[in-house]
């Protein structure tokens, strides 16, 4: 999350995050890492990343702002620098690989980076080693940087073979792509307690079948994306009166909803603020959405050992969505520091050496 909504407002704004709508940048655009059609422009923006970069390292780096290094071995099995975009989520799951890599006998510290755009070009030359990614919206970036804004999609709600079209376009450019676990974090709609009792609601069939018409809280842009208004009508049924333009997971989207504006909001599966609105989600039993799985992508000639694979595999195996959606609620309701978050989750699983 990004800090606002999802994490206050929404938790992905930024444009690292997954992506609200399936692209790869971030639904909200913003957050950054929506999925699948905000694909424009994205080649011409990743040549514009290297300068920046190359511009960067020769600076202090503003673009890439680096926290303090630790490992329990000293160091002794070399340095890694882990990734991380600029939304609450990933900052977490930096914290969570710093750790266990620096549990492991690495040297480690995590270089925060505000977008896809900039940290993907790092990781391939090597200024970053490792960075929690989702398989979805990754793999629809390469995927546009490679074929261009309009190549057809090739991430989908299955996870295997999404991770498997993942890889394709990935080694080619020296990454290396660690298997995804069960963590997602990808779009999600949701309603008021109120209306999920009223119409007896715990899916988004469920709700297609009561042929209610209903506006969406949402980006401006979910009028036209597949994965949100036109997906729900053709896949849902879903009567879709109109979209309310007040963002992804914005604390005002889920307040119209709250108050009954709005009926159905657009944000994600591991927005915490749910609760304090009231709000429930819904279930996306027949996947509309793409396989935004959590999974760890290292650059193969630095990073690309299987102790390295091995120690952040305890982690990828061990967390889940709810995992997620709790570790963000500390960050951004509690104002816990990442850092600390992520050491108490590792502890309480075992993940860190006593």
């Amino acid at each position: 999350m990004n800090g606002t909504h999802q994490h206050g407002t929404d938790h992905r704004a930024p444009a690292g995050a997954p992506g609200a709508f399936g692209d790869g940048s971030s639904p909200h655009t913003g957050r950054g890492r929506p999925r699948t059609p905000r694909r424009a422009g994205r080649t011409a923006l990743a040549a514009l990343a290297v300068a920046a970069l190359t511009a960067a390292a020769g600076c202090s780096g503003d673009s890439l702002e680096e926290e303090g290094s630790s490992g329990s071995g000293g160091g002794k099995k070399g340095s890694l620098v882990v990734g991380a975009a600029g939304f609450t989520e990933a900052k977490v799951l930096a914290q969570l690989y710093k750790q266990v890599l620096a549990d492991a006998g690495y040297s480690t510290s995590v270089k925060t980076v505000e977008n896809r755009e900039i940290y993907e070009p790092a990781l391939e030359k090597g200024t970053i080693d490792v960075v929690p990614e989702y398989a979805a919206t990754l793999a629809e970036f390469l995927n546009a940087d490679k074929n261009g804004p309009d190549a057809e999609p090739v991430a989908s709600s299955d996870v295997e073979a999404t991770v498997a079209e993942l890889k394709k376009l990935a080694e080619p450019r020296g990454l290396k792509v660690l298997p995804a676990g069960k963590a997602v974090d990808q779009n999600a709609f949701a309603v008021s307690e109120e209306f999920a009792k009223k119409h007896d609601l715990t899916s988004l069939s469920d709700l297609g079948k009561t042929n209610e018409k209903v506006t969406i809280a949402a980006g401006d842009e979910c009028e036209v994306r597949p994965f949100c208004a036109p997906g729900l009508k053709k896949t849902y049924g879903i009567d879709v009166a109109g979209v309310d333009p007040k963002g992804v997971g914005t604390v005002q989207s889920k307040q119209a909803v709250k108050n009954g504006t709005a009926q159905l909001v657009l944000t994600t599966t591991t927005d915490a603020t749910l609760d304090s609105f009231g709000l429930v989600l819904l279930a996306d039993d027949k996947k509309l959405q793409n396989a935004d799985n959590v999974l760890p992508v290292v650059n193969a000639a630095d990073a690309g050992d299987k102790e390295i694979a091995d120690a952040l595999a305890k982690l990828t195996d061990v967390l889940s969505t709810d995992d997620l959606v709790e570790l963000n609620r500390k960050v951004d309701a509690e104002r816990q520091k990442e850092a600390d978050v992520a050491k108490e989750y590792l502890e309480s699983k075992g993940l860190l050496k006593k």
